[in-house]
């Protein structure tokens, strides 16, 4: 008698089709039948084997075949008796055609590779076998079971009051509750009548434990949990609101379910961790993958997988689990329990839709990938909204979820087999087949040595999740999955899983971000590109708005470098050749701004256009420098004001900024600032801005010129001055000014203040760099007037026509150029040259004709 515990492949069903033709020809089939009981061995009947014997003949010797069955291959082998009692095996074809039988003979073809050694040919079949054997007897070999399962109806009491139970007609139980105790009881009565229960092994298991709860959970949850044994009818009423809130409901049998649950995936994982079964289907309810280690909540009390995960690796079972997640619904509570364990990689593919789908968080994004050591072992995949399909999770796991996994090489998988996904399912709104669970679970059985548990989860279409579970179950009994009809996943997954590559791919080398690119339109028919950068937008952006708000023009840069780089990011006054009124000339470099950009949602990167914007606080340092007639040279290094420190936290102190950015500085400085009739030039950085400027000081002898240097710093390195050039560190703390935010990391040590030459000031109000500008604005204003030679500024003097008559005493030796704000369209368009200003010499005389400045306008193209 072979152990119950072992899996026997039984061929009886092709035995028995061929049994009364054998009798009736004298050939004796050998086997070893035994009546199967529930707790044997499993059959599987080899439907597709031939019959064992052929047509009825007349034989003068019987004919034996024995059949030695395996799960892989049938050896067949026949003997003959005659007068002798000799017998010896001979190996044949499966099918035994019924012209081989004929007339006493039997006739041996020649075709065939395990018999071509043998002639043709005929006669009585003991004529053929003149030596004898024993007769030969079937060994039995040992086998073991495929697939466990788990199930015990006692787990469908936790129930609502007043509960119906469903109709076996009926798919979807409509207004009621969607978590009902006909989930589980569906299932295993869909397996049973496809005959899949009977070629399963029933694990036997016990409650879980307060200990093992407690590996996850903490003792405050337990004791909750715990109490609602002893719940009155009044107090569950009274109740009710409060569990409603959390997503749940509670009786006095929930606590008795809630400990079978989770005791139910325990043996399940402990089962295929010894080798008892190859595989597990637990068929639990209440689900668990919400339970976080403090709160129950989304029909979840206890977190039956991550308890589960906990126990075998404290066992040493298995160290590194991998949990695959595919329930509809985020599974927080699991996340969180393994939110910085390196042993432990959790994938979940789980409507988002941007943390407005339960459980409304942003814990499920594609940025939430762990923490600590537990860095990169979080991967989500957040669907945006309803529809995704069976192309779309296929996509996902070839893309993200096998490669990952295969890397991370666990030594037992996990599925919380939520089957909310499942076309049909009304919370859930998507629309993955059966077809598509089983192959997701084929994808997942090759990893771990095949040591695979499916979890129940979620899932509220009673048709939906049948059918799907029988799907997996079939898969896990060695089936092929079902054919899935040709499909192609739509633009919105391969956008999320473009996004989640290049998330993942920072901690997994098998993430090829290229391959996950989503396919774009590279060229229109004229070849032309279709495509316009954010750089460039904001550059044309920037020229429109400087010209006709300031009336500034593009410089050019005869560098073919620089005019790559920063072409159209340079701009001036026309006159900026000129001394200008006030003999001023200022050098202002900034960042753009910061663009504010809202999607919509974590897990799209499409652009909610109305909510986004661009915040530029530069324009109130152009309005001043106008205001004041100094003449401007406004430099856009075209980079974002940085918000934040690094994690690796940058020096606050370097010797020099980025090399391209000096030496567009430097170029402006000779071909520009240096040609200039200005004698006092002032030096402004805001933002990056602020490394540029500290550059110009010191690569330049810009001591006699200069005489005010403002920075206005981010969360970023300064640079600091010369340290071996004492002359030009003196003069740079006489002029230097450095205003930071309130916060700035700069503030908390003295001796880096001193290597950057003194004078750092901090914002009163702002902690954000860009506020910081407006704020300091006036001390800015008063620092620079502070530094600049006694200049008087000429008032314009007006005629009845609004022209400028001269100075007011028709004499003075410096050019003065007055600004009236008259808007003259001509001149913006470039043709005769007046724009609603008149340049006057000392005598009162007004220069007409063309402008005087040598920068024709540039209008962006």
């Amino acid at each position: 008698m072979s152990d119950p515990n072992l899996m026997e492949v039984d061929s009886s069903t092709s035995v028995r089709g061929g049994e009364g033709e054998a009798a009736a020809s004298g050939v004796n089939i050998i086997t070893n039948e035994k009546p199967q009981s529930q707790d044997q061995a499993m059959e599987i009947d080899s439907l597709s084997q031939p019959d064992a014997a052929g047509p009825s003949s007349e034989a003068a010797g019987a004919v034996f075949v024995e059949q030695t069955t395996t799960t892989t291959s049938i050896e067949t082998t026949i003997s003959t008796e005659g007068d002798s009692g000799h017998s010896l095996p001979l190996p044949l074809p499966q099918t035994i055609a019924s012209a081989a039988l004929t007339n006493d003979e039997l006739s041996i073809p020649t075709a065939g590779p395990s018999h071509t050694h043998l002639p043709p040919t005929t006669g009585a079949p003991y004529d053929l076998f003149p030596q004898s054997t024993s007769n030969l007897q079937i060994i039995e070999r040992p086998k073991i079971y495929r697939t466990g399962y788990i199930y015990n109806p006692m787990m469908m009491l936790h129930c609502q009051e007043g509960y119906i139970p469903t109709a076996e007609s009926v798919v979807d139980n409509g207004p009621g509750h969607p978590e009902e105790p006909m989930r589980i009881k569906r299932i295993f009565s869909r397996l049973a009548e496809q005959g899949l229960i009977k070629r399963m092994k029933r694990l036997e298991f016990g409650e879980v434990t307060m200990d093992q709860v407690m590996l996850v959970h903490g003792e405050d949850l337990w004791l909750k949990v715990q109490g609602t044994e002893d719940l009155t009818d009044e107090y569950i009423q009274g109740s009710k609101q409060y569990y409603e809130q959390l997503s749940l409901y509670v009786c006095r049998e929930t606590a008795h379910c809630a400990r079978l649950s989770c005791g139910g995936v325990i043996q399940a994982c402990i089962s295929v961790c010894q080798k008892q079964v190859r595989n597990a289907f637990a068929i639990v309810r209440p689900p668990g993958h919400h339970a976080e280690p403090d709160e129950h909540m989304g029909f979840c009390f206890f977190n039956n997988v991550a308890v589960a995960t906990k126990e075998v690796q404290r066992r040493g079972l298995a160290k590194k689990v991998l949990i695959l997640d595919w329930d509809v619904h985020h599974g927080n509570g699991t996340q969180r329990a393994f939110w910085d364990d390196p042993d432990v990689l959790y994938i979940s593919l789980h409507r988002h839709d941007g943390g407005r789908f339960y459980p409304t968080s942003d814990f499920g994004a594609l940025d939430m990938v762990g923490t600590g050591a537990g860095e990169g072992k979080s991967v989500n995949i957040p669907w945006p909204g309803p529809g995704f399909g069976d192309a779309d999770y296929i996509y996902a796991f070839q893309r993200i979820v096998m490669p990952i996994a295969y890397e991370f090489a666990p030594d037992l998988v996990i599925i919380s087999a939520g089957f909310d996904a499942a076309d049909g399912d009304r919370l859930g709104e998507c629309h993955v087949t059966p077809a598509a669970y089983g192959h997701m679970t084929h994808m997942l059985s090759a990893l771990a040595g095949g040591k695979l548990v499916v979890a129940l989860e979620g899932g509220y279409n009673l048709k939906a999740i049948s059918d799907s579970a029988l799907a997996v179950a079939q898969v896990l009994l060695g089936e092929t999955p079902a054919e899935l009809d040709a499909h192609q996943a739509s633009e919105v997954a391969t956008e999320v899983i473009y996004q989640c590559a290049k998330v993942q791919s920072k901690y997994w080398k098998s993430i090829d971000v290229k391959a996950c690119e989503p396919p774009e339109v590279t060229a229109l028919e004229d070849g032309s590109l279709p495509i316009t950068s954010i750089p460039d937008l904001l550059k044309l952006h920037r020229a429109w708005h400087m010209y006709e708000k300031h009336q500034l023009f593009q410089i050019p840069l005869a560098s073919e470098e620089l005019e790559a780089s920063f072409g159209g990011q340079v701009l001036c006054s026309e006159n900026v050749y000129e001394m200008g009124p006030r003999g001023v000339l200022v050098i202002f470099v900034h960042d753009f701004g910061n663009l504010r950009v809202e999607t919509d949602g974590v897990s799209t990167t499409n652009v909610h256009m109305a909510n986004s914007y661009l915040i530029n606080t530069s324009d109130a340092i152009v309005d001043w420098v106008k205001k004041e007639g100094y003449n401007l040279i406004d430099v856009n290094v075209l980079k974002q004001l940085p918000t934040h420190f690094a994690p690796d936290l940058p020096k606050m102190v370097s010797k020099s900024g980025t090399p391209l950015e000096a030496q567009l500085i430097r170029y402006i400085w000779d071909n520009y600032i240096e040609l200039s009739e200005a004698e006092n030039i002032v030096l402004i950085g805001h933002g990056t801005g602020c490394k540029t400027i500290m550059d110009l000081v010191n690569q330049r002898e810009v001591e006699q010129k200069v005489k005010a240097v403002i920075q206005v710093a981010g969360l970023h390195s300064l640079v600091r001055p010369d340290p071996n050039d004492e002359v030009k560190r003196s003069w740079f703390r006489k002029s230097n000014r450095i205003y930071v935010p309130a916060e700035h990391p700069v503030l908390e040590d003295e001796r880096i203040q001193k290597r950057l030459g003194g004078q750092v000031h901090k914002s009163d109000k702002a902690t954000k760099v860009v506020d910081v500008l407006v704020e300091v604005l006036p001390n800015i204003k008063e620092f620079v007037s502070s530094k600049l030679p006694e200049i008087e500024r000429p008032a314009p003097l007006l005629n009845g026509n609004g022209n400028v008559d001269g100075n007011a005493d028709g004499s003075g030796d410096e050019q003065v150029r007055m600004e009236v704000d008259v808007e003259v369209q001509d001149h913006v368009n470039g043709h005769d040259g007046h724009d609603g200003s008149q340049n006057v010499n000392g005598s009162g005389d007004v220069n007409g004709g063309e402008p005087s400045s040598v920068i024709p306008p540039v209008t962006a193209q």
